[in-house]
């Protein structure tokens, strides 16, 4: 029986993040009613499209469920679902596509336990609530457009479907949490979510490193990213080749595959930011030395040398890719009599593993459930305002970005979060520097990036390579519901804490591991970064002018979207061990979790077999839809005509009202044709504005825009300002610095900031001494030990630790 087959979901309106979450629910067994209007949900529509005329994004989102007809007058019929449901998604925020109306007051009334969760694009309130949008306005404007393509531009951005996908993450991590808050209270919970919030879990870390280091990236050039150089993807003999160096034993290892010791020997290029002012000179030599193997060669040889290097798949790669079938992340599906293959669902629980694959449903057809799972009774309703999560205990070794989203997820959703790190060895967004200078001035409690994945938690230090530290961690965790690493696979086993000896223990215990290729993968041994893991998914071969190259993003956009769906993956799993008793392992490979950015070609190539089209700046949809210039010095806006009406109102704000007029303008079809004339008077009316007033004046003619903002840009964004979006933290070493909020909240306000980033070992006493009774001699030994501490140790200490633990 599947995770949540007790669970009975509706879903309204059309918007691509309520569909997603939905699906994620079906994967798990959950029943999910899918209502549409006669016409069906306008997403059927969208391109790419089978040999049949299928929508494959549509196909993506809505396998494993049910599709219920309604039409205007059909209110009777949508109350009486919507009574029986535990939990409504309401997407009639981004489109409402035309369904009945009900007085949901009055249901929550009859139905006290509904879980309702409403999307729109930008929130209730603030001067962007209104607005118009489009997936690429809100990537512009959320930092995700402006730094990458060209050092001329345009700016070149990927195409649709990026924040149907991590809206539809957010939106599961609201729903699932408020499943297990209602398990404890009874209580049906109402989160709102804002699209353009839920996209900023992508750039969050570049726009608080810009608040700490100010305004210093640009667009440096298509697949050349601060702060480090070389990480992009490169052409090899056969293939493309995605490379990310960072540490200076990385770039060595690199040069000598080469066979370039002069750059590997050069003092002037050990750090990336050095390479970055030698970039033309570094790429003279490195790219006819990589043209001299295929990618697959290559990637052999950074195995051995521990570099972080990946072949760059096309979509058809990943459909042949028998490791990714076997595991789930490629599953078989149905759309009408068309076969074909999708991304599945990468959340890995191995006890009550995802459905794989399944039918999409066609307009009005019922898809019988798996099994018929009776309604889990909770407790009566009480009045509280707890949080959905409190009394959930969370045992997080993970560190860098993608662990830490994921338990600081959990954390600002009331659950008791303890880090655990070490003094030889804390989080390494600390900082990896162990030179005197950066340990005695405290340079590791002053990072920015690691506050802003930390809040909310305790942090204690344990020594875990020495028997009494392991010892305490076990007592940690005989009591938890879940454990967090996002280490290498073989790192938590090796010290004795795999999940066979954990089980034993705590029978009731989730246990995640978010390594970069999983578990049982034969690239388990390969390095990783969030830049590999988007390298390796299949989404840079479909970004890009037709004929370029495969083109990535300036993020390590895989971090944020693997913790987010570790996020989705253990609130699953808890929901399950509180029901059963039984807890599992999760084995959630992060590489896996980038691929449904690429669903559309995966579905759209596997039936039709044809290369997936690459459109630039284009849209197979929307016309016109691109990145046109503005007044000023490498300033931007998106501009898309994403429905017919639009377009005689874009026409007239160009002053041509013969394009308004003209009946062979009126569709996108139409338009098409005279694309580069309608792009070129676009630019020559956006080229003499300042890109705000051509946002101001687009929008009130009711035209999607949106400016190509940087990250740092967002600190003082007028729509997250008035929705409160951004809280000020006052912390120890660094004082008052900005912290983002979660982009769904239950009320007015966001999730509140409880408690700020810990320092490291900040609450060994709290812990060991409040919660496994050691006395205060026993700390004190321990501290005398090295096993527990407060301060990093510098690279003279480690060195003698290392030896003396040797003798």
């Amino acid at each position: 029986m599947g995770a949540l087959s007790h669970l009975r979901i509706v879903e309204i309106g059309s918007a691509a993040a309520t569909s997603y979450c939905a699906r994620l629910f079906a994967d798990f067994g959950a029943d999910v009613q899918k209502v549409e209007p006669p016409e069906g949900d306008p997403l059927r529509r969208t391109a790419p499209l089978t040999p049949q005329g299928h929508s494959a994004w549509f196909a993506f989102l809505n396998f494993n469920k049910s599709s219920v007809v309604l039409q205007q007058g059909d209110a009777a019929r949508l109350r009486e679902l919507v009574t029986g449901c535990d939990i409504l998604l309401d997407g009639r925020g981004i489109a409402a596509a035309d369904c009945p109306d009900i007085d949901l007051a009055a249901i929550k009334r009859d139905n006290p336990g509904l879980i309702h969760l409403d999307l729109s694009w930008f929130g209730d309130r603030g001067p962007y609530a209104d607005f118009a949008a489009t997936d690429s306005t809100i990537r512009a404007l959320t930092g995700l457009v402006k730094l990458v393509g060209p050092e001329q531009g345009p700016p070149m951005h990927a195409p649709d479907f990026q924040t149907g996908i991590l809206g539809g993450l957010w939106s599961f991590i609201a729903a699932a949490s408020s499943v297990l808050g209602r398990m404890q209270d009874g209580r049906g919970r109402e989160s709102h979510l804002s699209l353009f919030e839920a996209s900023i879990a992508v750039t969050e870390y570049i726009m608080f490193e810009a608040f700490q280091r100010g305004d210093i990236m640009r667009r440096i050039g298509v697949n050349r990213f601060w702060p480090t150089f070389p990480v992009g993807i490169y052409e090899t003999k056969q293939g493309w080749l995605g490379v990310t160096t960072v540490t200076p034993a990385q770039w060595r290892a690199f040069c000598e595959m080469l066979g370039l010791d002069e750059l590997r020997d050069d003092p002037t290029l050990v750090m990336g930011v050095d390479r970055l002012r030698h970039v033309a000179e570094i790429e003279g030599k490195i790219l006819p030395k990589l043209k001299q193997r295929t990618a697959q060669e290559w990637f052999t040889e950074g195995l051995k040398r521990k570099i972080p290097i990946v072949p760059v798949p096309e979509i058809s790669d990943l459909i042949a890719d028998e490791e990714k079938l076997a595991r789930g992340a490629i599953v078989p599906i149905t759309v009408g009599d068309e076969a074909g293959f999708s991304a599945g669902t990468m959340q890995r629980l191995t006890a009550t593993p995802p459905l794989r694959g399944g039918r999409v449903p066609d307009l009005g057809e019922q898809q019988a459930r798996r099994e018929a799972a009776p309604r889990v009774p909770g407790p009566k309703p009480a009045a509280t305002d707890r949080l959905p999560l409190e009394g959930i205990r969370v045992v997080d070794f993970s560190m860098g970005w993608a662990g830490p989203i994921c338990t600081r997820t959990l954390a600002d959703l009331g659950a008791d979060v303890i880090k655990i790190e070490a003094t030889q060895y804390p989080d390494w967004w600390r900082g990896v520097d162990r030179r005197p200078a950066y340990v005695l001035e405290q340079m590791y409690e002053k990072s920015v990036r690691y506050c802003i994945m930390n809040r909310n938690k305790r942090g204690i230090t344990l020594d875990l390579t020495r028997p009494k530290g392991l010892a305490l961690a076990k007592r940690l965790l005989a009591d938890a519901d879940l454990v967090v690493d996002n280490y290498s696979v073989e790192v938590l086993p090796k010290l004795g804490l795999g999940y066979e000896v954990l089980s034993k223990l705590n029978p009731k215990l989730v246990m995640m591991s978010m390594s970069a290729f999983g578990a049982g993968s034969v690239h388990r041994d390969c390095r990783a970064y969030g830049s590999t893991l988007e390298q390796g998914s299949g989404l840079p071969s479909v970004v890009g002018d037709p004929g370029g190259p495969p083109v990535m993003s300036h993020t390590a956009f895989g971090d944020a979207v693997g913790g987010l769906n570790g996020a989705a993956a253990v609130l699953t799993a808890l929901i399950h061990a509180k029901l059963t008793g039984q807890g599992q392992f999760i084995d959630l490979a992060q590489i896996e979790c980038m691929m449904p950015f690429a669903a559309p070609w995966i579905v759209a190539h596997s039936i039709d077999g044809k290369p997936p089209s690459k459109f630039g700046n284009r849209h197979p949809d929307f016309v016109p839809h691109g990145c046109f210039r503005c007044e000023g010095d490498d300033n931007w806006i998106v501009v898309a005509v994403s429905d017919d009406a639009m377009w005689p109102r874009l026409a007239r704000l160009l002053g041509r009202e013969d394009w308004a007029a003209d009946d062979t303008l009126r569709t996108a079809a139409g338009r098409r044709a005279i694309e580069a004339e309608i792009e070129a008077a676009i630019t020559a009316w956006t080229s003499n504005r300042e890109a705000d007033a051509a946002m101001a004046a687009l929008q009130s003619a009711g035209v999607a825009s949106g400016v190509a903002r940087l990250p740092i840009d967002l600190l003082d964004d007028p729509q997250l300002d008035a929705r409160g979006f951004i809280q000020q933290v006052d912390r120890a070493f660094i004082g008052k610095h900005p912290q983002p909020s979660m982009p769904f909240r239950e009320g007015d306000a966001p999730f509140a900031i409880r408690s700020v980033p810990p320092t490291l070992g900040e609450h060994n006493r709290e812990i060991l001494s409040g919660m496994l009774g050691l006395s205060d001699a026993e700390l004190e030994e321990l501290t005398r030990e090295g096993i527990i501490g407060t301060e990093m140790l510098m690279e003279e200490q480690l060195v003698k630790e290392k030896k003396r633990a040797a003798g």
